[in-house]
């Protein structure tokens, strides 16, 4: 078996990142933002998930694009000679099971190398092993969030009254033996 970790990690490490374990957008200026207010004091603008391409958008545009479901941050694997992704319910030792956030947000590539940092130079590279209900892989390919993402409903709890995150569902990869991964295997995601 080989673990998708490594093909993330190696992708990654080709990836141009300004920095490994601050905020996950790493975005420069695109040019020709036409002067758009918000685009450098980091503030939300207008509908900006519809409006704007991934790598135009802003550090808190980008990190409001995140729906807090916790998906992303399950144990993934994938057999060799397979490019099948195989999530589990087994997720990283620093997700919070009730709020599906990381607890150590700010530190976490420290705490966990493996840890991806998700950006808009990587997207392209990485958007395979996300969930395909996750925003930032929507976004990558075109498609329009969903009526339950926190940016459409205006409510951070839609996404687990919908049954979409992964509150009270996971197990931490603190809790089992890793080598029985396989028998953690989760579909639909």
């Amino acid at each position: 078996m080989k673990a998708l970790m490594d093909l993330i990690r190696n992708a990654v490490a080709r990836s141009d990142r300004r920095a490994s374990d601050g905020p996950a957008c790493e975005s420069g200026t695109p040019p020709g933002d036409g002067g758009e207010a918000g685009r450098d004091e980091g503030q939300l603008r207008e509908r900006f998930w519809e409006r704007f391409k991934l790598d135009e958008l802003n550090e808190a545009e980008w990190e409001a694009l995140c729906d807090g479901c916790g998906r992303c941050c399950l144990l993934k694997f994938e057999h060799e000679g397979s490019a099948q992704v195989h999530h589990t319910s087994v997720a990283c030792r620093l997700l919070d099971p009730v709020a599906c956030r990381c607890k150590h947000y700010e530190a976490r590539t420290r705490i966990v190398p493996d840890c991806i940092v998700l950006s808009p130079e990587t997207i392209h590279e990485t958007s395979a092993w996300l969930p395909r209900t996750c925003a930032y892989r929507l976004r990558h390919e075109g498609l329009p969030l969903f009526d339950w993402h926190h940016l459409v409903s205006g409510d951070r709890e839609s996404v687990h009254k919908a049954g979409i995150s992964m509150r009270h569902r996971i197990v931490s990869e603190s809790e089992i033996n890793t080598d029985d991964i396989e028998k953690f295997v989760i579909e639909g995601l």
